[in-house]
């Protein structure tokens, strides 16, 4: 019985070391679906999402779902070392207990305290192996344990960097496309007197953000579950609108501005497709049509106060249908997994942006002033 047990040890080791190497080590997409990584964290958030469903408050809904990303994170690291600690203390049990106490009889229990003291390197002394083997598995643990600690303390701040890197770009939106963000906001608020330069410009540095978004959420996934930090805001909702815009100036843009339009599209699509692929979210058409003729139609009014003719284009509609067709499925999936909602095509008439309001005065006074610029294709 005791080589079953050290056998089941050196298994419980060899599993939770590849894990930790596949999420925190290894910079490349992980596409086996067994691994004890994906599993807590999948079935952990479908346990912590099911009472959001009945918070009516928007607000509080958006504070209590964005604990869940840092605490999913402190629980898999903890149950990372627990499991460390009792592979070891299988392995000295299977090994004979060679060990040596001050007090009390042996047993597992001892074992358990000894490869817990070795791992965070306590070395208290009233536990201490007495055999060869024993001294070599305390010795090989206190390394793994200094190890394993040097590892976590070295990819918190690289996560919380890749994050506010994320959300530089997001809180940007909130001037180039409102709060939350859409897509005849941003084409007016950046179009001036029928020169798209200024829109090429935001869609070349918006390809930059979409690649970098690929790259760091393939390499670290459990940051898709890290919150923005306003609650109409999301990193869906910006990847989703970046997507809009670009669907946008395809289909009626010219020159340059449609050529860089159609490289964002193509890395932004690519994001969104690659991270249904991470998240095992298979591309579903949404039950409700984000842009409906009706909706087209208020969208090219909006469009023709700041002069953009986009929408007047012949087959334009059908073309974009095509064009959305190519995302929106992937969009609405991950924004049931993750609970968010995806942007409108046309921001609310008079709805105000997260720099224009104030913690001390209510927004229903704001919403009732004329928003500077309104009516015209300039913010400021």
């Amino acid at each position: 019985m005791w080589a079953v047990w050290a056998t089941l040890g050196m298994i419980l080791i060899l599993l939770i070391l590849w894990d930790c190497f596949e999420t925190i080590v290894s910079p490349r997409r992980v596409t086996r679906r067994i691994r004890l990584a994906r599993l807590f964290i999948r079935y952990s958030w479908l346990i912590w999402s099911g009472p959001s469903r009945r918070i009516g408050n928007r607000r509080r809904k958006e504070t209590y779902l964005s604990s869940y990303g840092p605490l999913a994170l402190l629980v898999l690291l903890s149950i990372w070392a627990a499991g460390l600690v009792v592979g070891f203390a299988l392995l000295q049990w299977g090994a004979g207990s060679g060990i040596r106490t001050s007090e009390g009889p042996l047993g597992f229990t001892k074992d358990l305290y000894l490869s817990g003291t070795t791992f965070f390197t306590l070395g208290l002394g009233d536990v201490v192996p007495r055999t060869p083997l024993a001294r070599f598995l305390t010795v090989m643990e206190a390394g793994l344990g200094f190890g394993f600690l040097a590892l976590v303390i070295g990819y918190l701040p690289a996560l919380n960097q890749s994050f506010s890197r994320r959300e530089v770009n997001i809180s940007l939106l909130d001037a180039q496309a409102g709060s939350p963000s859409t897509a005849a906001e941003m084409l007016r608020r950046n179009t001036n007197d029928h020169d798209m330069e200024a829109l090429r410009q935001l869609f070349y540095e918006w390809e930059r953000w979409a690649a970098e978004f690929l790259e760091i959420h393939l390499s670290y996934p459990v940051l898709a579950y890290f919150r923005s930090q306003h609650d109409n805001q999301s990193w869906l909702s910006a990847l989703t609108t970046i997507l809009d815009t670009s669907a946008l100036a395809i289909v009626g843009g010219e020159g340059a501005c449609k050529h860089q339009a159609q490289l964002t599209f193509a890395i932004a699509r690519h994001a969104v497709v690659d991270l249904s692929l991470v998240f095992s979210c298979p591309p579903e058409n949404p039950k409700k049509n984000r842009l409906s003729p009706e909706d087209w139609g208020h969208l090219g009014s909006r469009l023709n106060e700041a002069g953009i003719r986009v929408c007047e284009r012949e087959g334009a509609y059908e073309k974009l249908a095509a064009l959305r067709q190519m995302y929106e499925p992937y969009s609405f999936s991950l924004g049931r997994l993750f609970l968010l909602t995806l942007p409108g095509w046309v921001s609310d008439a008079g709805r105000m942006d997260n720099w224009q309001a104030s913690a001390w005065e209510p927004r229903a006074r704001h919403r009732k002033k004329r928003l500077p610029g309104e009516g015209t294709n300039e913010h400021f």
